[in-house]
């Protein structure tokens, strides 16, 4: 995912549906920014699994 404007909006919000495809829901300054936003998913009773990573990061890189 390199588009030219990771250094400016390094932190996305990832989403995944119950067929396990994943999508980019948004790009964000800071991690706290994009955090907000999967809380306010999350608060709204949203069924899918949302969650914040950085850019060049993946959530099975986390680990």
């Amino acid at each position: 995912m390199n588009d030219g404007g990771g250094a400016l909006l390094p932190w996305l919000v990832i989403r995944q549906d119950d067929n396990g495809n994943r999508y980019r829901v948004g790009r964000y300054p800071t991690r706290a920014e994009a955090q907000k936003v999967v809380d306010s998913l999350d608060d709204r009773g949203h069924k899918q699994l949302y969650w914040v990573e950085r850019i060049g990061q993946s959530a099975t890189t986390m680990n």
